[in-house]
């Protein structure tokens, strides 16, 4: 018995990987994130297909491993990525309670898709060395880090922020106009981006009405300027 998390890419259908996209194909359950799965990765499936979202942990958890116990092929499918804020460890201390085994499968994390969305670098010569991927405190977490982390003045991206964005921007200990970009959906065919500075961003963000499923990237890769040239071409 295995089941298999799949990271299902950031929305785009052609992001899944090739063997993520074999184990849909194969599977007889797939338990899949809602919404923050594009429904085009789960046409012309022969699976059984559940809607995780409304459902708890525990019931999450007690369909698979009955799935599994029958000798079902069982994909719990994520998105992005499942090691980015995926919450999959806390479903793997329960499989193992009932000695389910189970493989992680990666995927395309909307970080990539949005700097592929900015045809940018994360991480670029004279700009930014490194990449810090947060997110604000809210329901599930009481104090964040994000003023600490901005003063490193590396690239810094932030999760599941943006309905927190003017709180966000305020914390930020950097110029006001340093760049900024949000981007809505990143791979979808929805797919927005807007840019700005710390100044302006939360008002150009209010005024598109966006509210979720967006990635907000801080730091000079955004506008690509003042780099140095790579040594890998010579």
């Amino acid at each position: 018995m295995k089941l298999h998390f799949v990271g299902a890419g950031p929305g785009d259908p052609e992001l899944i990987t090739m063997k993520g996209k074999k184990l849909l194909d194969q599977a007889d359950l797939i338990v899949y994130a809602g919404s923050l799965i594009n429904e085009k990765i789960l046409e012309d499936l022969d699976a059984e297909l559940i809607d995780s979202y409304g459902l708890e942990l525990q019931e999450i958890t007690e369909t698979m491993i009955e799935a599994c116990k029958q000798n079902k092929k069982v994909v719990r499918l994520h998105s992005g990525d499942p090691a980015l804020y995926g919450a999959i460890v806390e479903q793997m201390e329960i499989l193992n309670q009932h000695n389910i085994d189970y493989e992680v499968v990666p995927g395309v994390s909307s970080v990539f898709a949005s700097s592929a969305a900015l045809k940018t670098q994360l991480t670029l010569k004279g700009v930014s060395e490194s990449v810090i991927l947060t997110r604000p405190s809210g329901e599930t977490l009481e104090e964040d880090k994000i003023k600490q982390l901005s003063q490193m003045n590396t690239t810094l991206v932030i999760f599941l922020g943006i309905s927190k964005i003017d709180e966000i921007v305020k914390k930020i200990d950097r110029p006001k106009n340093t760049p900024v970009a949000v981007i809505y959906k990143a791979s979808w065919d929805q797919e927005k981006i807007i840019k700005g500075t710390l100044s302006d961003i939360a008002e150009k963000v209010h005024k598109e009405g966006i509210k979720r499923s967006a990635l907000i990237i801080i730091g000079e890769i955004v506008e690509k300027t003042g780099y140095r040239r790579s040594e890998l071409y010579g």
